[in-house]
């Protein structure tokens, strides 16, 4: 038996998990990278290492 593969956020910098049959951890994501290209994530999770807050 193995283990169901873990889903991540679609928002390609993000590394958060995401709760099954969704695509993003949160509207944060969602609602980000409208028009522009992001290398940091500000979904505010303490689990993303990609977080805004992680790379300053």
């Amino acid at each position: 038996m193995t283990a169901p593969e873990q889903k991540t956020c679609a928002h390609e910098p993000c590394t958060c998990p995401v709760k099954e049959g969704e695509k993003y951890c949160g509207e944060t994501c969602r609602d980000a990278g409208k028009g522009e290209v992001e290398i940091a994530c500000e979904c505010g999770h303490a689990t993303c290492t990609t977080s805004i807050e992680e790379v300053a």
